[in-house]
């Protein structure tokens, strides 16, 4: 059933249709005390937090609204459809229609398809796809997950502009989008074309971006927000797909929620209608013109009458945000958190400073700017119904901002009228995404060259003056505007010290994560940072940012309290059980889940019961992410159920063989139930796929070091370190095993060399002080000894060492 033809009656969710059985897609897709120096050996656990585009599914085809369920009742409310919508508010339905929302899914047709499918040919890693039509059918022939050439009929497209991607059924109610995509710009701009969207790699159908593969999967990744009500409908027993919606599109009730109690509060109502009071349907506030006004004609800013309400806003972020699914049971206007755990502003995802980096889809980088802290929203820029600007150019802009003031020389310091006069330019740069798309940096910063040079982030003028370096970009604005604009404290500074200066970076986190002037994805930032660093010292930091009101610095606390011991993780963790929201009570519950009911205080223990239920929903709705399967397994673990554990291990390498992290842990847990020869063949199994995985070399050498069998251990922690620079761990370890082999002064040329590149590690202070103590440097040893005091303040061992070799 199309849009264009569904009833007043309320609609059944709609499915894929069968897909004709065929093969199936392949997937292959501490300080060290003393003289003594050892190396503990534990198992890695790694825990995902979130994943691109996160799950959530649904699914249509030509003639693919099948019902599967019976129509929902009056009560609750259930979906009707835009064309019930369309009935009373037709002003909206018309500005909707052909919007970017409602053209976001199609079954494809004549009039949906953009792509040439007139015999078109396009060469990739020396294969060549050809597009064609056989009938009223739009074809592919391309290769499939055998690697070999076969035809495929198009079933839907996703997207129209600036690029359309299309889609194939497979089996097992899959649906996989080809990586061929077709440029929608106009020829004039590079456009109406076929391109690949992994150019200069060579992807085939044993890789996993392969379009067969795992991560091509509609209903994994996209679908959640092209669709209406989309539930992804996954089943892990027999892996395989019953993706239903609502409707195939965004439609009026994928932001306004279902609409039967809203139909039926109208058809009692009569005019005028009042202005307060239950209509059916959550209120979304989303005022925006009226709301804002210049105080004085020749005043700077233009203020709002009263502050944004954030119900609109956390709409939009629900699918204009990086993050992963908690919950398909989404309510408009209410709290992200409810339903899906956010992307915070870090690596690898985000520049230093916060600027996006990977595809971040806006939310984050909007929660940083000046403009949400000042109360502007979505809405204010962009109409919601036909996702257009409020105005054009600068003129969204000027007004709030005063003209006179800002769309002038004197301000942009570029010609008139040109790209570098547009206020969007300089603090809304684009990075290019799927190739060809342009996405602008919403957290509409100030030009920051200064933090260029010393964070290696990029800035507005030197994307656009590419011949340019920083440092001339920073001196053409002190020319300008003298030099306050570079003395402002930006956050990114501290962000960047958790990185690269390590302990030495905590008190200037915990500052800022505390700070509440800052916005609260950055506070959650500087506590996640924060986490490698913590101690019992640190524990009142946490608990005061259990009680903050923004629930990302909750969540983030709640990392803080994780390495904590069991009885203060339970006093610290255990009355985010019963936090207002989901995302929070989730975290909590994972927190606890190794914690037996008698050590929980009486009121807790129903609490822990519902929150862990909703842990055990989330983790069952990402059942077919690697990730989901690695995190499932990792709760398992804790809860003592390690057999449980185990085969989540192995159903996310069976979902993804080039999945590292589920190799690593799966070899742990067989290390914990006495089965260590099966984790060895399990991570050698792992590096014949991935032979250049720093983490497996790793986990080997940790598994051979308790086999005694060092030499081949040193191996592995050579490789290990030699792939992952960065990791200050793998370098430690490596001096260790070197020491251990009795070459204690190429320990100390690693160390020495480790310590430049991860100043502040107390791993490779207390490895440098032991080592230079036993080799009788003691100048050495004690200017390590006083280093390791000045990050450990508290700490009476450190103390008495210094003594010790001060007194020498």
């Amino acid at each position: 059933m199309s849009r264009k033809s569904r009833s007043k009656a309320t609609p059944p969710p709609a499915t894929l249709p069968p897909v004709p059985t065929a093969a199936q897609p392949k997937r292959n897709g501490l300080i060290a005390a003393g003289l003594a120096l050892l190396l503990l050996i534990a198992g890695i656990v790694y825990f995902a937090a979130s994943h691109k585009t996160p799950p959530p599914a649904s699914a249509p085809t030509p003639s693919l609204l099948a019902t599967t369920a019976a129509a929902p009742p009056a009560n609750p409310a259930s979906y009707v459809g835009a064309q019930v919508c369309k009935t009373c508010h037709e002003p909206e339905f018309k500005a909707w229609s052909g919007s970017h929302h409602d053209l976001a899914m199609q079954v494809a047709t004549e009039a949906t398809v953009l792509g040439n499918f007139a015999n078109a040919r396009f060469k990739y890693n020396g294969i060549e796809t050809s597009f064609f039509r056989r009938g009223d059918k739009f074809m592919v022939r391309t290769d499939g997950p055998d690697g070999k050439l076969a035809d495929y009929e198009i079933s839907h497209t996703f997207g129209v502009y600036p690029l359309q991607q299309y889609m194939v059924a497979f089996p097992g109610g899959r649906y996989q989008f080809l990586q061929h995509a077709w440029d929608a710009r106009a020829k004039s701009q590079g456009g109406q074309r076929w391109f690949h969207l992994q150019p200069g790699q060579k992807v085939d159908s044993n890789d996993p971006l392969h379009w067969t593969g795992l991560y091509q999967n509609w209903a994994l990744q996209c679908a959640e927000c092209h669709s209406t009500d989309l539930r992804k409908g996954y089943d892990a027993a027999s892996n395989t797909y019953k993706t239903t919606f609502s409707e195939i599109n965004v439609a009026c009730e994928a932001c306004h929620s279902q609409g039967s109690n809203h139909v039926q509060w109208a058809a009692n109502a009569k005019p005028p209608y009042p202005e307060t009071g239950d209509r059916g349907l959550p209120s979304l506030k989303s005022r925006w013109q009226e709301a804002w006004k210049f105080p004085t004609a020749d005043a700077r800013f233009a203020v709002r009458d009263h502050p944004a309400e954030p119900a609109g806003m956390n709409t939009c972020a629900a699918c204009h945000s990086r993050r992963s699914t908690l919950s398909e049971d989404r309510k408009a206007g209410e709290a992200l958190e409810n339903t899906h755990r956010l992307a915070l502003p870090l690596a690898p995802n985000y520049h230093a400073d916060g600027q996006q980096r990977e595809e971040v889809y806006v939310w984050t980088s909007f929660l940083q700017s000046k403009m949400h802290q000042s109360g502007v929203t979505c809405m204010d820029c962009h109409e919601p119904h036909s996702l257009k600007m409020r105005a054009e150019g600068n003129a969204l802009c000027t007004r709030c901002h005063n003209a006179a003031e800002f769309d002038a020389p004197k301000h942009h310091r570029h010609l008139a009228d040109g790209k570098g006069a547009q206020c969007v330019t300089c603090h809304m740069p684009t990075q290019n995404y799927m190739v060809i798309h342009a996405r602008q940096d919403h957290s509409l910063r100030i030009p920051r060259p200064d933090l260029s040079i010393t964070l290696g982030s990029p800035n507005a003028c030197t994307q656009c003056h590419t011949d340019k370096k920083p440092q001339w970009a920073a001196s053409a604005m002190d020319t300008w505007y003298g030099k306050a604009w570079r003395q402002r404290p930006h956050y990114g500074t501290t962000l960047h010290a958790a990185t690269t200066q390590g302990m030495k970076a905590l008190p200037d986190l915990l500052e800022l994560a505390g700070n509440t002037a800052q916005p609260g994805v950055v506070r959650a930032a500087a506590a996640t940072l924060a986490q490698p660093f913590v101690s019992p010292s640190t524990l009142h930091n946490a608990r005061a940012l259990l009680k903050d009101s923004d629930p990302q610095v909750r969540l983030a606390a709640l990392g803080m309290i994780e390495p904590m011991d069991r009885t203060n993780r339970v006093l610290s963790a255990s009355p985010a059980l019963a936090d207002p929201i989901r995302g929070v009570r989730i975290e909590a519950a994972r927190l606890l889940a190794d914690v037996p009911d008698s050590q929980l205080p009486a009121g807790q223990l129903a609490a822990r019961a519902a929150a862990g239920k909703e842990l055990e929903e989330s983790l069952a709705l990402e059942a077919d992410w690697p990730s989901g399967n690695l995190n499932l397994g990792n709760l398992r673990l804790r809860q003592g159920r390690a057999a449980e554990a185990i085969a989540a291990y192995e159903r996310a390498i069976a979902l993804d063989p080039k999945f590292p992290g589920a190799y690593v842990n799966l070899a742990d847990a067989l290390r914990q139930q006495g089965r260590e020869a099966e984790g060895e063949k399990v991570l050698r199994q792992g590096l014949a796929a991935m032979p250049r995985d720093a983490d497996l070399h790793h986990a080997l050498g940790l598994l051979l070091t308790r086999k005694k069998e060092n030499a081949a251990a040193l191996k592995e922690f050579v490789e290990a370190a030699r792939l992952a620079p960065d990791n200050a761990r793998y370098a430690y370890v490596q001096a260790i095993a070197v020491h251990s082999a009795g070459q204690r002064d190429q320990a100390l040329v690693i160390l020495r060399n480790a310590n430049k590149r991860h100043p502040g590690n107390l791993d490779i202070l207390g490895a440098l002080l032991s080592m230079s103590r036993e080799s009788g440097d003691r100048p050495a040893a004690l200017g390590y000894a006083r280093e390791l005091a000045g990050l450990l303040p508290d700490n009476a061992n450190v103390k008495a060492l210094v003594a010790e070799l001060e007194a020498r």
